[in-house]
């Protein structure tokens, strides 16, 4: 069975879209699953929430719970289902709850 690994992210944590910065925490929280690459989530309080729209694309994860996708307004365009948030989460992922994480490959993420 896959392990759920849930840790405080060192340093401070940068996200970048369409060429501006949407987020920057020092209360980033590292998620580890299984093999998978490590993902980063950033509370929502410091993300500006309102360059992101509700998308209607939802996923559900057996670890974690359901998730809510958001797509990024930015100056260049619109970004699709660039992020994604548990809004109600499994047990073992309750620290995740007010967390927002993005697509590697849709915005540019940096430990600063």
């Amino acid at each position: 069975m896959t392990r759920l690994w849930i840790n405080r992210a060192e340093g401070t944590w940068v996200v970048r879209a369409g060429g501006a910065v949407i987020g920057e925490s020092n209360e980033a929280l590292e998620v580890l699953e299984g093999d998978r690459q490590g993902v980063i989530y950033f509370p929502r309080s410091d993300i500006g929430m309102a360059f992101l729209e509700r998308s209607e694309r939802q996923t559900t994860c057996p670890l974690k719970g359901q998730a809510t996708h958001f797509h990024i307004a930015a100056k260049s365009g619109l970004i699709r289902d660039a992020a994604w948030s548990y809004e109600t989460t499994k047990t073992d992922a309750e620290r995740l709850a007010g967390h927002i994480a993005f697509y590697a490959d849709k915005v540019t993420l940096e430990q600063v």
